[in-house]
């Protein structure tokens, strides 16, 4: 996520597209928070649908709606453009967040110890373990290895882009992976991290480490998920462990799966295809969009933003889940304000770093700057800082985000429906497995 990385430039936008758009991501966080929690009981387990949930479900609609108005009054695809873009920096004032609350509770992150280390490998083995088997078995080819490698996010598409090409089979299962990501990885993650939760059978701190995917979007809804379920004090726990999670997947990310998940995944393909491709019927099914040009669109989440957006995206998420904070906790505006004022200013510190050194992760170098702000001692008033900070509750910035996630689906979806129903099955399913095989490992340590 550094600024350097970035190549499509965000459409123009008058004024009252602006107000516009800030009006409807209001609406949607407002209607959400109004709406709250509800719970559905689903055999041994139940589903919880938190209020960012329901703001996936409100933006589309709200979306969907607007995309029918008159010229200059709805939401058309350039507006819908740039609260993507607006959507990838507003992820982090909640990073900003989960990192205060490391610095605070290092000594529960220590005593995690080598449960946080080794749940890595689930993370990164996790999508081959269950996606290339299922891949392999409906038929798909080389597609699987580009779809299963990995969650396939932004470095995932750099590395097969450049040893394969996007317009390779590998490539257009990388691809897949991306936009079923996009699109609706945020709500299943969520959806099935909070199922496994309630069935009780992992220890909350296990399902926390397996909700660090390396994704922004699906780290919030998984630990938004899990942590509503959970008593403030664990809560504040699992949030904290799956951020040094997230931390860990994404620095060490792009290394691992170039180096040992790649390999390892093209290893097993050779293996595995003579013995279950045989299993499936007619031909295979891939995942190529319907021209070159779809398979080398520009992600979503690739948009470069000057720093007046940027900055901008942070104080609307600030703002916004301020209001949620208002609603969903019943904390004065004005109480916390301050506390999210320090988070707004430490966004606008790792930014101004990022000119600098533009070359780090955007994630590692914000983690490090709130991890010390909020290690008690550590700063002049740093016990200020934390009491401050500690007004502002974690789950409201997830329903600012998922809400902008909402209001920006409807572009991708065209390129969502030319993918092929298996491969999708597939991207979920290595979703699945990359979540499922941290919490298993993490489980084993505790």
């Amino acid at each position: 996520m550094s600024h350097a990385s970035a190549s499509l430039a965000a459409p123009s936008m008058p004024l009252s597209g602006r107000i516009r758009m800030l009006a409807a991501i209001l609406l949607v966080v407002v209607i959400s928070e109004a709406i709250g929690s509800a719970t559905f009981n689903v055999g041994p387990g139940k589903i919880v649908l938190q209020p960012m949930l329901w703001a996936i479900f409100i933006g589309a609609v709200v979306a969907a709606f607007g995309q029918r108005l008159p010229a200059g009054l709805g939401i058309d695809t350039a507006m819908q453009t740039r609260i993507s873009g607006y959507l990838q920096y507003a992820l982090l004032p909640f990073l900003a967040k989960l990192g205060l609350m490391v610095g605070g509770a290092l000594p529960q992150v220590r005593e995690a110890g080598w449960a946080l280390v080794f749940q890595e490998f689930g993370h990164f083995f996790g999508t081959m373990a269950i996606g290339l088997p299922l891949a392999l078995l409906l038929g798909i080819k080389r597609e699987a290895i580009g779809a299963t490698f990995s969650v396939g996010r932004e470095p995932s598409l750099a590395i097969i882009g450049e040893r394969y090409g996007m317009n390779s089979p590998e490539g257009r299962g990388v691809m897949a992976e991306y936009i079923t990501g996009t699109v609706i990885g945020a709500l299943f993650v969520a959806l099935m991290a909070g199922f496994i939760t309630s069935l009780n059978i992992f220890d909350p701190r296990s399902l926390a480490m397996g909700a660090g995917v390396g994704s922004g979007s699906m780290m919030a809804a998984g630990v938004g998920a899990i942590a509503s379920q959970q008593t403030p004090e664990v809560a504040h726990q699992v949030a904290a462990l799956a951020a040094a999670a997230n931390l860990l997947t994404t620095v060490v990310g792009v290394y691992f799966t170039l180096f040992i998940s790649l390999p390892t995944t093209i290893f097993l393909y050779d293996k595995l295809e003579p013995v279950l491709g045989r299993y499936s019927r007619g031909k295979a099914e891939t995942a190529a969009v319907a021209d070159d040009s779809a398979a080398q669109e520009t992600p979503a989440h690739g948009v470069k933003m000057g720093f007046g957006d940027r900055l901008t995206a942070y104080v609307i998420c600030g703002l916004f889940a301020l209001v949620g904070n208002r609603l969903g906790y019943n904390v004065p505006f004005a109480d916390a304000l301050p506390g999210m004022g320090i988070i707004i200013l430490l966004v606008v510190i790792a930014d101004l770093v990022l000119r600098v050194v533009p070359k780090l992760p955007a994630v590692f170098v914000l983690s490090l700057i709130a991890m010390t702000a909020g290690c008690p001692g550590v700063l002049p008033y740093s016990d200020q800082i934390i009491a401050l900070v500690g007004k502002v509750n974690f789950l409201p910035f997830t329903t600012v985000i998922l809400a902008m996630a909402g209001l920006s689906i409807l572009k991708d979806l065209p390129a969502f429906r030319k993918l092929g129903w298996k491969i999708v099955v597939v991207s979920l399913a290595a979703n699945a497995g990359t979540f499922l095989g941290a919490t298993m490992i993490a489980e084993f340590f505790h």
